[in-house]
């Protein structure tokens, strides 16, 4: 694998669903180019707290790697469906990833939902993991796929998200304990050496 594409609604999803995998990736793949795109970010405060988030969890990776952080309205994703779409074509025709990372397309949020809807509509012949993020909808699911993680790297990642992502700290589920318990039980999921893991949905597998 050499180019990783990563497709987040807002300015914490990629890290939130699959940081510690990408710090994974990125130890064992130093040459691997990464696109990361960002669509909601409207907010100048988290859209500095988005590129600063990507530029610690990209550290490791090509110099080509990019970041990009569009400016769609948080909440509003369906109603500005054309223009997103019209983003995604310009992605298609800029960037031919070996692996996509996404939303799940089964997430109740309607902004995480389209990305995903958007991301296989896109992409039709490529290999895409679907990474989930925890929040009041409940709707976590049951993930096929699941990346073991050493301790170190799940500590990165959590570290990283709450240094990071200040503005985000007076939210209940965004904090240290709530960002482990996802690792541990996904860690006794797929019985991971180190306890720990993250979980992705994968619909189709090319070999």
């Amino acid at each position: 694998m050499q180019r990783l594409l990563c497709l987040g609604a807002h300015c914490d999803d990629i890290e939130i669903g699959a940081g510690g995998t990408i710090l994974n990736l990125a130890k064992a793949h130093p040459e691997l180019e990464v696109k990361w795109v960002v669509f909601g970010g409207e907010n100048p405060e988290r859209v500095e707290e988005a590129r600063r988030s990507a530029e610690v969890f990209l550290a490791g990776t090509s110099t080509k790697s990019d970041i990009v952080i569009h400016g769609f309205r948080d909440g509003f994703f369906p109603f500005q469906g054309e223009l997103i779409k019209e983003t995604f074509e310009e992605l298609k025709a800029s960037f031919a990833p070996d692996l996509i990372m996404t939303h799940h397309d089964d997430d109740r949020h309607q902004d995480h939902r389209l990305i995903s809807q958007l991301t296989w509509n896109t992409w039709r012949d490529h290999m895409i993991l679907e990474y989930e993020i925890m929040k009041y909808d409940g709707d976590l699911g049951r993930p096929n796929l699941f990346v073991p993680l050493p301790a170190e790297v799940c500590q990165d990642k959590i570290g990283s998200l709450l240094e990071v992502f200040p503005s985000q700290a007076k939210r209940q589920w965004f904090d240290e304990e709530a960002f482990w318990s996802l690792l541990r039980l996904r860690g006794i999921e797929c019985n991971a050496p180190s306890r720990l893991a993250e979980a992705f949905f994968v619909r189709k597998i090319l070999a």
